[in-house]
């Protein structure tokens, strides 16, 4: 294997957890959404069937991602692990998840990698025995000496899929942030290539575009979520948790718009299954998405409060956005995912 040698120096053990309980407060409580950069969902319309020939009650979202079946084309997207309300968290979404039949994406187990007593804040197989679960970790941590630990994190949780997320924006807000991406593709190809589980790249919010995604043409690479810009951006995130405030605007609005995102990495990857996440709020975001060619969406800051609160408060929340996206097929004259897949959008 090809590997760069690499020593993390974010810190670890109580550092790392401070850091991702302030993850938590900032992304309840500040202004952490993009304000001038959207999704750009909003240029794309369903087409509507005035005499659609479906059952509302009749349609049907099930499908398959990853080797495992999804009541709905849906995951919770990676949120956090690594403090103790991180653990109270995952719980509530996976109980949610459990319930619903739809997957789920760990945040990052870097932390696990040095710290076991954090482990028990991403342990939910218990209650989501059956649920695609998704570990993760960044692709900046990725080395051969990490590679017995993660393999570890990922047992340890009862993951079947790997995500790994590339975020050099974000790093780079960071104080003391992993900002030498050299050999990473090459890395990721191996970890691919070797890993007994499937393997997703994703970015965290700033999108995946045309030029990254052709960086990927021939790996073994299972999936690749988007992770647009117009939701949460975390180039804003990481300044309001290291100076209480923004101090590059223009950094905190730069990245690939969640559409522009997904067109251009379905065209350069026509093969590879895609997430479409990156502000992703209503079944109508993602209808358009899957119309677009996504094969499945995900959803993180929306469920963040409610998973404090309950699982059932999870679950509501899901179920609103399930119903609205299969009124959406409904709407078009889908009766399944294929369906509404082959009629596409139209500009809006």
């Amino acid at each position: 294997m090809t590997w760069w040698p690499h020593s993390s120096r974010s810190g670890s053990g109580i550092g790392m957890e401070t850091r991702k309980r302030r993850h938590i407060d900032v992304c309840l409580h500040g202004p952490v959404e993009y304000e001038t950069v959207t999704t750009g969902l909003e240029h794309y319309r369903l087409p509507y069937n005035a005499l659609t020939q479906t059952s509302l009650r009749r349609v049907r979202l099930d499908t398959r991602f990853l080797g495992k079946p999804l009541s709905a084309p849906l995951l919770i997207g990676a949120m956090t692990g690594g403090a103790e309300l991180s653990g109270t968290i995952n719980r509530n979404l996976a109980a949610a998840a459990q319930r619903l039949g739809v997957g789920m994406m760990l945040g990052s187990q870097r932390i696990m990698f040095h710290n076991d007593a954090v482990a028990r804040s991403f342990a939910v197989r218990d209650i989501a025995p059956d649920v695609l679960l998704i570990g993760n970790v960044g692709l900046a941590q990725l080395s051969e000496p990490v590679l017995p630990a993660l393999e570890r994190a990922l047992e340890h949780v009862g993951a079947d899929a790997l995500a790994v997320h590339t975020n050099p924006l974000q790093e780079a807000m960071q104080r003391d942030g992993d900002t030498d991406f050299t050999g990473s593709i090459d890395r990721l190809r191996t970890l691919a290539a070797t890993l007994r589980q499937p393997v997703l790249l994703k970015e965290v919010g700033h999108g995946i575009g045309a030029a990254a995604a052709a960086a990927l043409a021939g790996s073994a690479l299972a999936a690749v979520d988007v992770a647009g810009a117009g939701g949460t951006s975390w180039a804003r995130v990481e300044q309001l948790v290291r100076y209480g405030e923004i101090r590059s605007p223009a950094l905190a609005e730069w990245g690939v718009p969640t559409a522009q995102a997904l067109l251009e990495v379905r065209r350069t990857l026509p093969d590879v299954a895609l997430v479409a996440s990156g502000g992703i709020r209503t079944g109508m975001d993602a209808a358009k998405a899957l119309a677009m060619g996504a094969d499945v969406v995900a959803v993180a800051r929306p469920l963040l409060a409610p998973a404090i609160q309950s699982a059932d408060a999870v679950v509501e929340w899901l179920l609103g956005f399930i119903d609205e996206l299969r009124v959406c097929l409904h709407g078009c004259g889908a009766a399944d995912l294929a369906a509404l897949q082959r009629g596409g959008v139209l500009t809006a």
